[in-house]
């Protein structure tokens, strides 16, 4: 199947030859995911900086069933993104990382790694969730769903327990709480 591709370039003369790279990248993509079903690619080159030659910033959109993947390449410490073939190649890779990630959420093969036991305490409550702070001083949120035994109504302030974390979007999370007294 051939992926329909829209190819932008702003600020930036249009290559033929960077365009074909762009084709060629986007068709193999089709080996992480089969039914893509569009990816626009815009590439741009916003402004020359006195020290440094341009930068190419390369934004792909890449609509797939149940999902769309968003790869923004921008990257001003990056002198290597002085060449657009480098900066494309580096967006492409990403998207091949996010779209491999994709069908393994999909098919449910998502790995969650989860640390050992921490003993800790109750630190605070805020309705459904609350803070666990750990013998090191690290903050841990935890949902009243992470809570083993049904036993989050029975926690109080300052109750010993030992937590299972993940490192969530916001920081550490309790993927599960041990209240005292349960192994």
């Amino acid at each position: 199947m051939t992926i329909p591709i829209q190819i932008t370039f702003k600020d930036t003369e249009p290559s033929p030859a960077l365009e074909a790279r762009i084709r060629e990248k986007a068709a193999r993509l089709e080996r992480f995911a089969s039914r893509i079903l569009r990816c626009r690619v815009t590439v741009e080159s916003p402004h020359r900086h006195h020290h440094q030659g341009r930068l190419y910033r390369i934004r792909l959109e890449i609509v797939v069933p149940r999902g769309e993947i968003v790869v923004t390449r921008e990257s001003p410490q990056d002198h290597a993104h002085e060449e657009a073939a480098v900066a494309v190649r580096d967006a492409f890779d990403a998207a091949a990382r996010r779209l491999e990630d994709h069908v393994r959420n999909l098919r449910g093969e998502t790995k969650h790694h989860e640390s050992p036991l921490l003993s800790g305490r109750v630190a605070r409550f805020m309705g459904d969730y609350g803070f666990i702070e750990t013998d090191d001083g690290q903050e841990v949120y935890f949902h009243r769903n992470s809570v083993l035994e049904g036993a989050f109504d029975r926690l109080q302030v300052g109750d010993a327990v030992r937590v299972a974390v993940v490192e969530g979007e916001k920081g550490w999370q309790a993927s599960a709480v041990h209240p005292a007294g349960c192994s």
